[in-house]
């Protein structure tokens, strides 16, 4: 196992450190995945790694726009409902066929929309300024020059910039990349985050209960926030409160993983295994001044060929657990997908009602938010296992460490939820 992480901030003396620290030492210490091609339907939402040029023009040949004739503009250009021209018609040309007939002066091929614009010809004449017809056709007006074809290169040009690097790609992307000819692209790809729920008390969904039981609601809440994310989580089963038995887990999932979540386990209390068995392996573990989630651990773990992965070790409270994952999780998979790790997401808003907290600690509130009033209101109370209010918020309320109470009306910042996707 690697060394453990430095101890600039006096983590050791279970002093509290400030979001910022905790969230500061955790983006020192991962980095962004090492890029890979993968195909174009799975890159959506992932980030470009190196800057894409197009490899040929786009249309690649001239083509028509219209269903009509194609024909020489010096041919046509006098033509009128009066004064018709008329032409003889050498061949149909389709969508997907290949040039066959040159269009000489005094001649003109009927052409389907998208299908190449043969030789000679430099205008093409619509159906409806015509009779239509088959082997020679009447042309009642006469068309702009150039007009109704599309040029080689006029959307895109051999060599131009596609996509710049670092750019989270769109089905629009994708469409262009599948334009010129690109089944693949080159992304940092998803982040591998292995989801490990422990607690002897704990049971899966559709389990009968024990008296003492209850269901393991985290691995579910965490995978589907990394899945939500863009990344591809793989939920473990149920770890009891055994420290070999969480260390064997680990080491089974270690190899599949770019980053290990783990929920419970990290506070002070006689079976908090995960902070026993990870603290002599160099895992930070320590108090961050806030509310929920003061308890905290983080640290890298050494893979097969000297990889270190990072693990994120959160409270067992759904609440305190989800909560920790925005906060310090998602930025992390975030710098390791090449996304920017700021939430951008974050507003100000005007309280319905009051609120209180404790004094040195930021308190996060399940809330509701209306951007149509700029309002925010607080959703149930501020307990870490309410996870019934927490289904029913969809914002953060953000109450400073030197706040302990604040007025209806006062302006707060608030994070929305999900709102990256």
């Amino acid at each position: 196992m690697p060394d453990p992480l430095p101890d600039p901030l006096g983590q050791a003396a279970l002093a509290p450190i400030t979001v910022e620290q905790h969230l500061a030492q955790i983006l020192d210490a991962v980095e962004p995945l090492e890029p890979c091609q993968v195909p174009l339907l799975d890159a959506l939402g992932l980030v470009v790694a190196a800057e894409v040029r197009s490899e040929l023009d786009l249309p690649s040949f001239d083509n028509s726009a219209m269903d009509g004739y194609a024909v020489r503009y010096a041919d046509v250009v006098t033509a009128t409902a009066e004064s018709p021209v008329h032409l003889p018609v050498l061949e149909t040309i389709g969508a997907g066929s290949e040039r066959s007939v040159v269009v000489e002066p005094g001649t003109a091929a009927k052409v389907m929309t998208g299908a190449p614009v043969p030789p000679g010809a430099d205008v093409v004449v619509p159906y409806e300024w015509t009779d239509a017809g088959a082997e020679q056709v009447r042309v009642d007006r006469a068309p702009e020059p150039g007009q109704h074809v599309r040029p080689a290169g006029e959307d895109v040009a051999r060599g131009d910039l596609l996509i710049e690097a670092g750019t989270e790609l769109t089905a629009r992307h994708l469409g262009l990349l599948a334009a010129v000819g690109r089944p693949t692209v080159g992304v940092r790809p998803r982040p591998r985050v292995v989801i490990i729920s422990t607690g002897s008390e704990l049971r899966d969904p559709g389990q009968p209960l024990a008296p003492d039981s209850i269901y393991d609601a985290n691995s579910y809440l965490l995978a589907a926030a990394a899945r939500d994310l863009g990344a591809q989580p793989y939920r473990v089963g149920l770890v009891p409160d055994e420290p070999e038995a969480f260390l064997a887990s680990l080491r089974d999932q270690l190899g599949r993983a770019d980053a290990v979540v783990t929920s419970g386990g990290v506070s002070m209390g006689d079976f908090d295994i995960v902070k026993a068995a990870l603290r002599e392996l160099g895992v930070w573990f320590g108090p961050v001044a806030m509310q929920p989630g003061k308890p905290q651990g983080f640290g890298l773990l050494e893979a097969a060929g000297g990889a270190r992965v990072p693990i994120f070790c959160l409270p067992g409270n759904p609440v305190s657990s989800y909560l920790s994952f925005q906060l310090f999780v998602a930025p992390a998979l975030r710098k390791m997908m090449g996304l920017p790790v700021a939430d951008e997401a974050r507003v100000t808003a005007r309280l319905t009602h009051a609120v209180t907290s404790p004094p040195a600690r930021r308190q996060f509130l399940r809330a509701a938010y209306d951007p149509e009033t700029g309002s925010v209101s607080p959703v149930g109370g501020p307990g870490s296992h309410l996870v019934g209010y927490l289904a029913e918020a969809d914002a953060l309320i953000v109450v400073p460490e030197d706040a302990t109470e604040l007025a209806a009306g006062a302006s707060v910042e608030v994070i929305p939820l999900e709102q990256h996707r």
